[in-house]
């Protein structure tokens, strides 16, 4: 049957206990009967909490009244109960993970570590540790630079220091901080940039920009090394890199007249301490003193890598720092008898991953470089594409090269077996001259970059240099270019259908108006940069990619000269960054 609710005489309520007329609260929550009074102290009677509820006459109305007004007590009693609850940890029964909370990090300041010039090594020093002689006559070495400005036209305050922090150019003054309201932007507005233009240096340097509105600055630079004489004839060039922790470098040989010379650039004002892993053709390659190498701060720390690993046609170097990040970079230069083969500066690839892709490979004609390279000494006069296993594990790579009209097929198919721990050499002769994207893919991680080379005589001085793997590009990169010679933006599109909008950068500081390139899936484009627009000699890019992943690198070559030199473009500036921060002891 149903209950009847209107038999009930005094209102009974146990939500958690049971509550009766004239029952007093205990702290937890239960009640008991009133007890007798007491005992006399010299002060009023007080009861502990009184009846919760007079006594009322039989009847539906009476429980219904009742009802209410305990609900009432128990969540004004209760409140405090409840809180306590939810303060309370729970027990393990009961227990649920709760993720970290996200925590703001403000945008730091935009750096770049800059590579003094080539330097020749002074004889034959014993060790890792070099002398260098002085450059040739005809040796230049300058740098480029930009800062771009904010949407209302502010520069943020930035420069170009040594690495000491000495002032070399001082770009803009740091804007006055913002006093709480809006700035409205100038009716007429047009975006500016600073600029450093061909600024000469014998020393490394650092371009550093303040952030802005939580946001890091773009900005970017190169450092040119050209000399027309001396074992050091040729080209090089590097973007100015971001200091890091990790940095993996591809390319370096210290064979029989090759010489590879790794500096570590420290910026901060911690001291760095660095360990070298390296790898070599037939694995791994333990060397004492490649570990613990420290750098002071605002020092450069030259190691030369054959006091390390000698003998090496194919070496690869992992830095690791702990401490202050450093930038890192190896100078490679060829010298064959009393020829000059070349000089570059090899900068950081991607880190290991199951996909690389590098651009900028200008490919020479065929059949001249298949008559070079069939020289005695000449092996390494060609382009090909060097893989590093780091892992335990072989790696099955599969190999793409995409031309301005489409992939183009390699000898032997492209497919090969990379050993685990060793650095493995893919020879990319034999397609049609002209400008080539390389993507490799495989079921374990390896790092890459691949070679470029400049000059089919043998009797006569070559160049060469090393493009790296690099990431897609994204939005609002600062391209810089240098301020001579013949430049080349190479963009490749090896999955799809992108669209390259490049923008102008003049060095009076203006942004010309944008250009843009739709590059076909599978092909490989490549745009001259102009002398000057409007006017104005070009300093570099403000570049921005859509649609399919892209990549991009610019190529250097000197007019008249078998002179050639390549960088990847470098990752654009990032925003603010949320980082899981969790609190213990």
């Amino acid at each position: 049957m149903p209950r009847d609710d209107t038999t009930a005489n005094d209102a009974t309520v146990t939500p958690d206990a049971t509550v009766t007329p004239d029952a007093t609260v205990t702290p937890d929550g239960g009640g008991s009967p009133a007890g007798p009074p007491p005992a006399q102290t010299g002060r009023p009677e007080r009861r502990a909490a009184g009846p919760l509820l007079p006594r009322l006459k039989a009847g539906p109305r009476a429980g219904r009244l009742a009802g209410v007004l305990l609900a009432v007590v128990l969540v004004g009693a209760g409140g405090g109960l409840v809180s306590a609850a939810a303060l309370t940890p729970q027990g393990p029964g009961s227990s649920r993970p709760v993720s970290a909370p996200l925590t703001a990090v403000p945008a730091g300041s935009s750096l770049g570590v800059c590579p003094g010039p080539a330097r020749l090594l002074d004889g034959a020093p014993v060790g890792n540790d070099p002398q260098f002689s002085p450059e040739s006559a005809t040796a230049r070495s300058d740098v480029n630079a930009l800062v771009l400005g904010s949407g209302a036209g502010i520069l943020p305050g930035s420069r170009l220091a040594s690495l000491t922090g000495s002032p070399l150019v001082e770009i803009a003054k740091a804007p006055p901080a913002p006093d709480g309201t809006a700035t409205p932007k100038p009716a007429g507005a047009v975006p500016t940039a600073g600029v450093v233009s061909r600024r000469s240096v014998d020393a490394g340097t650092v371009l550093s920009a303040d952030a802005q509105a939580d946001h890091q600055a773009s900005a970017g630079a190169v450092m040119r090394y050209t000399a027309e004489d001396g074992d050091l004839r040729g080209s090089a060039a590097t973007a100015c890199q971001q200091p890091a922790n990790d940095l993996w470098l591809v390319g370096a040989n210290t064979a029989l007249g090759r010489t590879a010379v790794l500096n570590l650039s420290n910026a901060s004002s911690s001291p760095a301490t660095v360990s070298l892993e390296l790898f070599g053709a037939k694995g791994p390659i333990q060397a004492p003193g490649s570990r613990g190498l420290l750098v002071a701060p605002g020092t450069t720390r030259s190691v030369i890598l054959a006091g390390l690993a000698p003998g090496q046609e194919r070496l690869s170097v992992r830095v690791r720092s702990a401490g202050g990040p450093v930038a890192a970079v190896i100078q490679q230069s060829v010298l064959r008898g009393l020829t000059p083969g070349g000089v570059e500066f090899i900068a950081a690839a991607a880190a290991p991953a199951l996909r690389q892709v590098v651009s900028g490979v200008d490919i020479q004609d065929p059949a001249g470089l298949a008559d070079l390279t069939g020289k005695s000494g000449f092996s390494d006069a060609g382009p090909a594409l060097q893989i590093t296993v780091p892992g335990p594990a072989d790696a099955v790579v599969s190999i793409k090269l995409f031309g301005r009209d489409g992939q183009k097929a390699l000898p032997g198919g492209g497919v090969v077996t990379a050993k685990a721990g060793s650095v493995t050499e893919v020879p990319l002769s034999g397609v049609p001259a002209g400008p080539y994207t390389v993507a490799a893919s495989s079921d374990v991680s390896f790092t890459a970059a691949a070679r470029v080379t400049r000059g089919l005589k043998a009797e006569d001085a070559t160049d060469f240099a090393w493009s790296a793997a690099s990431a897609r590009l994204g939005s609002q990169h600062v391209v810089p270019v240098p301020g001579t010679g013949e430049r080349y933006l190479i963009f490749g599109a090896p999955d799809g259908r992108a669209t390259i909008s490049y923008t102008p950068i003049t060095a009076d500081g203006k942004v010309r108006a944008a250009a843009a390139a739709d590059i076909a899936g599978g092909t490989t484009t490549s745009i001259k940069v102009p002398a000057e627009v409007e006017g104005s000699p070009l300093v570099g890019y403000l570049v921005s990619a859509a649609g399919e992943p892209a990549y991009g690198a610019v190529l250097l070559q000197e007019d008249g000269r078998q002179d050639v030199s390549t960088m990847a473009i470098a990752p654009g500036a990032s925003g603010q960054e949320q980082v899981p921060v969790t609190l213990g002891y």
